[in-house]
């Protein structure tokens, strides 16, 4: 029986990730099953509050709990704004609740001590720098943050100038690059521009939907490992 994966939407601004994504869960898991859970009411919420409430939790846990109950095998959720909301959330289920930015962060906190981290959203910036913070600390390893906010080239993207929106990308991945050893995009939106800053810049520039995907992979293959182990045979009479 296949296993199930359950993806987490919160908003149909960047439902182009779908697109993207596709053929990496085609390739990276064929053979796995995903469903999708979407509220495109989550995020415009956060961002028109700068904040998750009490109500945006609670509908993002009921989100992974209705997953569970699925049958889905885990859960990948596709929102960087949405980390403290999913902390919440693991406590209720007991399949994982893997966040998008899991995987980049980890190995930003590995591969660099200077990390420079890059946002075009407000609401993303902090969640991802609490992340990499958690990523160290876990790793026992001291990192420096240098936090790149760049909402003009957020608002160009949601009028539909996506030309002047990489052109402030980009120009604000060349002012942050003289100061950091690599660059981590807080958003999976921004992969697209991961070639293109990492020409401008020399630097690498880690973006989260492959490696989420792979790391969702691992964790999937871990847990058909653990259902599939022989029970300990019975003891001698």
């Amino acid at each position: 029986m296949p296993q199930t994966l359950a993806l987490i939407h919160t908003s149909q601004v960047f439902l182009y990730l779908e697109t993207m994504m596709k053929p990496m869960f085609a390739q990276i898991m064929p053979e796995v099953r995903l469903i999708n859970i979407m509220d495109d009411s989550l995020l415009p919420d956060v961002m028109a509050e700068m904040r998750i409430s009490t109500d945006v939790t609670k509908r993002l846990c009921l989100y992974v709990m209705a997953a569970e109950a699925t049958g889905a095998d885990a859960v990948l959720s596709l929102c960087s704004s949405m980390g403290p909301a999913i902390d919440c959330a693991r406590k209720l289920v007991n399949i994982p609740v893997i966040k998008i930015d899991d995987a980049h962060t980890e190995r930003a906190v590995r591969e660099a001590k200077r990390i420079g981290v890059m946002a075009t959203a407000g609401t993303t910036l902090g969640p991802t720098v609490a992340l990499l913070k958690e990523k160290a600390a876990s790793l026992g390893k001291e990192i420096e943050i240098r936090e790149s906010l760049s909402t003009s080239a957020f608002e160009a993207l949601m009028r539909g100038e996506k030309d002047e929106h990489d052109a402030l990308v980009l120009e604000t991945a060349r002012q942050l690059a003289p100061s950091v050893d690599l660059i981590l995009f807080a958003q999976a939106s921004m992969a697209r521009l991961a070639p293109a800053v990492q020409a401008a810049t020399g630097l690498a520039v880690l973006t989260s939907p492959r490696l989420a995907i792979e790391y969702t992979k691992r964790v999937l293959d871990e847990r058909r490992a653990r259902w599939q182990e022989p029970s300990a045979a019975p003891a001698s009479a």
